[in-house]
């Protein structure tokens, strides 16, 4: 990676500092960040939290209201871990429905499986991994037949589109992104939960921090607290068990600013992959469905298991001082993470039988970074070391 913060985004925060008595915490920044990324996305509501895993968090913890008596939550095993942890410590039990080599998300027919299997599945937990599109018209038609609620991951996927004019984080009834450091777009920390319904907007609001009234933007729904509990402070009426998630007005104007150029960003970075894509080894994978993309990093997948050519290629990379992550994003198949080995359920389960495609990914994938700043010139020296394995 480059730095992807300019001189420029921060000139905003430096006048904000030099103010005589600049508001620091969450203010009048945050509001106009948050409208502007509806805008941007193509949803009417918005909320900054401090992190895309506290935006995970938050979506969970809406389930958990949705579901006080629990259910099972279908993830993916190739995801980042604050989804399963999220899931986890709201107190759903997790279903793994392995995913497609093509969109590395959720395999529409082995969550066809899953759904025929279980009837007490309360959300699918859908991850658009590495700026790929990962939802099929089968599985939102799923999700819909099966009354099943629809929450998107797009942490890593800023700007992809489901279908042409319709962004990834839109379709689902909750959506959430990361703006950290490596992500599309940067905030330095922090995240963005999406939603069309109002009544989510409220709840969110109030949870972010602390499950305050006084957070709610709804004057009937604030007057009807108000009077139900005349014994309380109307600035310190606790709504539901809540957590101190907010984000501050530097970030917010960082986002401002870096918003500006995202669509950019997104089209460069799509670019460079499939640029990247063409100039790769046959042994390579490369039939990613790439309608909509908008890439988070350079997948290297081996289309067939071999161990050998993995520690060559891993070998020449750094030989070359090229820097990648094995088995590609949040540590690989979460199935072999000891927070999840942990749980009885999962303790004996074969990662290679039950989810064979994301084990695949986690012995013999990885990805090397890209940005928009990367040159054709450098994607030629990448592809060169990769073919010479």
């Amino acid at each position: 990676m480059r730095n992807n913060i300019l001189k420029s985004d921060l000139s905003t925060v430096i006048e904000l500092l030099l103010q005589d008595d600049p508001k620091l915490t969450s203010g009048p920044s945050v509001s106009r960040f948050e409208q502007l990324w509806s805008e941007w996305l193509g949803v009417k509501y918005s909320i900054f939290v401090n992190s895309g895993s506290s935006a995970n968090l938050l979506l969970l913890a809406w389930l958990k209201k949705e579901y006080p008596q629990g259910g099972r939550v279908v993830l993916p095993p190739f995801t980042w871990s604050s989804d399963v942890s999220s899931a986890l410590w709201m107190g759903f039990e997790i279903e793994f429905v392995d995913v497609s080599m093509a969109t590395l998300a959720i395999d529409e027919n082995k969550l066809e499986e899953c759904l025929h299997k279980y009837n007490d599945i309360r959300a699918v937990f859908l991850t658009h991994a590495q700026g790929l599109n990962g939802l099929t018209p089968k599985i939102i038609r799923l999700c819909n037949d099966n009354n099943i609620y629809l929450l998107e991951d797009v942490c890593e996927s800023h700007g992809a589109e489901v279908v042409p004019g319709v962004k990834a984080g839109t379709v689902s009834k909750l959506s959430c992104f990361s703006f950290y450091y490596a992500h599309h777009m940067s905030t330095i920390e922090g995240g963005m939960i999406c939603t069309n319904d109002s009544d989510i907007y409220q709840y969110m609001r109030m949870i972010r921090s602390h499950g305050m009234l006084r957070e709610s933007t709804d004057y009937d729904l604030k007057n009807t607290y108000i009077k139900e509990y005349p014994d309380l402070n109307p600035l310190f009426i606790f709504t539901y068990p809540g957590f101190n998630v907010r984000n501050n007005e530097i970030g917010a104007l960082i986002g401002i600013s870096q918003l500006t150029r995202l669509d950019e960003m997104v089209r460069k970075r799509a670019f460079n992959f499939e640029y990247f894509l063409d100039k790769l080894p046959q042994w390579a994978y490369t039939d990613y469905e790439i309608s909509g993309q908008s890439n988070y990093a350079f997948n290297i997948i081996l289309k067939d298991p071999d161990q050998d050519l993995m520690k060559r290629l891993e070998n020449k990379l750094t030989s070359n001082s090229v820097e990648y992550r094995r088995g590609s994003a949040g540590g690989g198949n979460q199935l072999r993470q000891p927070y999840v080995r942990s749980i009885a359920k999962f303790s004996h389960i074969d990662p290679r039988k039950a989810t064979p495609v994301a084990d695949h990914i986690h012995f013999f994938g990885m990805y090397l970074g890209n940005y928009p700043e990367l040159t054709v010139d450098e994607i030629n020296i990448l592809t060169n070391i990769i073919n010479e394995v």
